[in-house]
């Protein structure tokens, strides 16, 4: 499953149990629209860390990058990236 899926399937789980994942736009701001409050951002992140292995404290936890499907798709493969390129420094 692609990464992009499988966080629709999260947020849609979470925060929006009757909308469809299908239904949820990757460019949907989750933060104005009242999905995602302070709390809700806590426990995605957590998530993130769980889900895909990503380190969260050494990277950059702005609020922009969870504001939409599409922000927190481009953080994790950021952040999946992140290894493979300290490895080469």
């Amino acid at each position: 499953m692609d990464i992009t899926r499988q966080i629709k399937e999260f947020v849609v789980t979470e925060y929006l149990p009757d909308t469809p994942p299908d239904e949820l736009e990757a460019d949907y701001d989750l933060f104005r629209n009242g999905v995602i409050s302070s709390l809700g951002l806590l426990k995605l992140i957590g998530w993130i860390k769980d889900r895909f292995d990503v380190p969260v404290d050494e990277l950059d936890i702005a609020p922009e990058n969870f504001r939409t499907v599409a922000a927190i798709r481009e953080f994790v493969g950021t952040a999946l990236s992140a290894p493979a390129e300290r490895t080469l420094q």
